[in-house]
């Protein structure tokens, strides 16, 4: 199954590979690490420490993995760290956050076997640590033949996945044989992997580390913003955060209605996209708004003091702007694709609006809805977004005690549920001390 695997592989990349190519050129998406990412990664001198390889897919999971890696330096016997990432904004990010812990920052290898041992051989860590739930079928075999031991970490499992996965579940089943410890987000997750195939004495539910994140309002960047966009307690801003195609079309067309019958002071709209390649597109439909505009990528000028509408075109900066907001839309979730975290946003203690569409997050969701700390639009005809849209910002904004109560509402589950980052080491601490190095 395992050769059928990666011949299925094989033949999906030569098919997609011409838009691999438009995408590296015109994108920059997939040339980023392009040899990392079949196996060539930089030189690494083994001396005797424990090897500790920490895989993030992409932006989220990165941030997941911040206070993790803080508890797992501060707690652990002396190890090397090496940190992962699939996308390029994860891999930015990672840069940036991990400098001074991890030695090697790098792309995962595609999920061959020879790209697969060879980061294997160069590494040869002693324990592995996969953010989420990245069942990479090769580099799952090739770990647990190299003698390392593999923990899914804050592991979930959405439903579409879990769908999928079950077409599979004999060849599941062999698959998640080879982790030795799958800490989950969620009991819901948890029952998942075990239907699957992971045998129960594996799994662990740990909450989601997600909740054990902060939001610093008083960092540099957000300072930096303040002064650059005039950004005051005087004008409401709405961040729309990680958002999809079309959604910024919606936006931009529910921003001019409650512009039209706001009855304050005229709010302003931070726009951050969610995928890098789409900040062309989004700048050019921006433009053609009426709505004036400024640009994070661009050189500082007079204008950005009173745009209406800015266009956060960077990778990592995200959680500084969400401190500056009144209110936050997150995106990805008035199209079918799932929804994004609301996680960050309500760390920073702020109001929140979401779409029809969190199946990606619906445990979170739910209990964000359950304590009346989310407010999210009913499913609805195209035609029908805008008019829902606009009127659950203007309520917001024409009632600040409102706006104030979701906020409130928002910062106490987080808090009520944080302490999954502690659970983790403490399980973590377990597999590491029992693999007693290599």
């Amino acid at each position: 199954m395992f050769f059928l695997y990666s011949i299925i592989l094989t033949i999906a990349f030569v098919v997609l590979l011409p838009r691999f190519i438009f995408d590296a050129i015109f994108n920059g998406k997939y040339a980023s690490g392009l040899t990392q990412r079949l196996g060539f990664l930089p030189a690494f001198i083994q001396d005797g420490r424990p090897v500790i390889w920490v895989h993030c897919v992409s932006v989220g999971e990165t941030n997941a993995a911040r206070p993790l890696i803080q508890r797992l330096k501060s707690d652990l016997a002396p190890f090397r760290l090496i940190v992962s990432t699939t996308t390029r904004t994860g891999q930015q990010l990672a840069r940036q956050v991990f400098a001074e812990h991890a030695e090697v920052i790098f792309y995962f290898p595609f999920d061959w076997k020879f790209s697969v041992r060879r980061a294997l051989r160069r590494f040869a860590p002693s324990s592995v640590l996969l953010l989420e739930t990245e069942l990479w079928f090769n580099f799952l075999r090739e770990a647990n033949k190299s003698g390392a031991k593999v923990a899914i970490v804050n592991g979930r499992l959405s439903e579409r996945s879990y769908k999928r996965f079950g077409y599979l579940k004999n060849f599941m089943r062999r698959v998640l044989s080879y982790p030795d410890l799958a800490l989950m987000q969620s009991n819901l997750d948890a029952k998942r992997l075990m239907a699957l195939g992971m045998r129960a004495t594996k799994l662990k539910v740990t909450g989601n580390m997600k909740f054990d994140q902060t939001v610093d309002d008083d960092g540099v960047l957000a300072t930096e913003f303040r002064t650059r966009f005039g950004i005051s307690g005087d004008v409401p801003l709405i961040v729309a955060a990680s958002t999809h195609d079309p959604e910024e079309k919606w936006l931009l067309e529910a921003f001019k209605r409650v512009w039209k019958s706001a009855a304050g002071t005229l709010p302003r709209l931070l726009i951050a996209p969610r995928h890098p390649e789409r900040f062309r597109s989004v700048v050019d439909l921006i433009k053609g708004s009426g709505f004036g505009w400024a640009r994070r990528s661009e050189t500082a000028s007079s204008r950005d003091l009173n745009a209406e509408v800015i266009i956060l075109d960077s990778i990592g900066e995200l959680r500084s702007a969400l401190s500056l907001a009144d209110i936050v839309f997150v995106g990805g979730s008035l199209i079918p694709h799932g929804g994004q975290s609301i996680l960050e946003p309500a760390a920073a203690g702020k109001a929140i609006i979401t779409g029809p569409h969190t199946s990606n997050f619906k445990v979170v969701v739910d209990e964000f809805l359950k304590q009346d700390a989310l407010i999210q639009l009913s499913p609805s005809a195209d035609s029908e977004i805008v008019d829902q849209l606009a009127a659950a910002i203007s309520q917001l904004l024409d009632d600040p005690e409102r706006r104030r109560v979701f906020a409130d509402n928002a910062a106490k589950v987080m808090a009520t549920n944080r302490g999954a980052t502690q659970k983790t080491v403490e399980y973590l601490r377990e597999l590491i001390d029992d693999q007693g190095g290599k």
